[in-house]
């Protein structure tokens, strides 16, 4: 079989739908590389930092890397404004629906955040921005994971004098990651908290 009998979803066989979802399998496997792909496409995104956008992800997740953070926290670093292209008024959610069936829910709900976490740093010089636009999550249990997300993470990173490891140095974790097990309740955790920095692994990694 090349293709599906049907042209409706409701007059498909047995054998359309065994036939799709080992195609559907197949094609999730190489999830990892579609977006390594598409970090390198950030760079014909928005420009007018001293670093590009793919410049930026690759730092915020070497400081992630430098603090000791684990593979969930490097990986969600790295990918946080992977929506910027395709989705720029919601980069963040876009980002977190990425990588919600495959991370811890704490790296997910601070990715998926993170654009209210921020205003904090310009909100106050754009007309109409609400600076504390992160005040609606107060007393969430990741709320201090998230303003730490950003403040060490995200707002630091548009430095080009910082030494920032290359995208093949994350591929790896990225493959890693994206070879879970969908939702599994050993990945997703839901509630757990997992610091951001590591002062002792931090140190292993010099």
């Amino acid at each position: 079989m090349d293709k599906v009998s049907f042209t409706q979803m409701k007059d498909g066989t047995k054998e359309d739908y065994e036939f799709l979802t080992a195609h559907e399998i197949d094609h999730t496997k190489h999830t990892a590389k579609r977006l390594l792909k598409a970090l390198v496409e950030l760079d014909e995104g928005l420009s007018g930092y001293q670093i590009t956008r793919l410049g930026h992800s690759l730092q915020s997740a070497t400081r992630a890397w430098c603090d000791g953070a684990d593979t969930d926290w490097v990986v969600g670093a790295l990918l946080h404004d992977i929506g910027d292209i395709y989705a720029p008024y919601n980069h963040d959610e876009y980002a977190a629906t990425i990588l919600k069936p495959f991370v811890r829910e704490q790296v997910t709900w601070c990715v998926a955040t993170h654009g209210d976490f921020q205003m904090l740093y310009y909100g106050h010089h754009l007309d109409g921005a609400d600076p504390n636009k992160r005040d609606r999550h107060a007393g969430h249990a990741y709320f201090e994971d998230c303003a730490e997300f950003c403040e060490r993470w995200d707002q630091a990173s548009f430095d080009p004098g910082y030494d920032t490891l290359p995208l093949e140095f994350f591929a790896p974790m990225v493959e890693e990651v994206f070879a879970r097990t969908p939702y599994d309740p050993d990945v997703i955790r839901p509630g757990a908290r997992e610091p951001l920095v590591n002062p002792g692994i931090a140190a292993e990694r010099g």
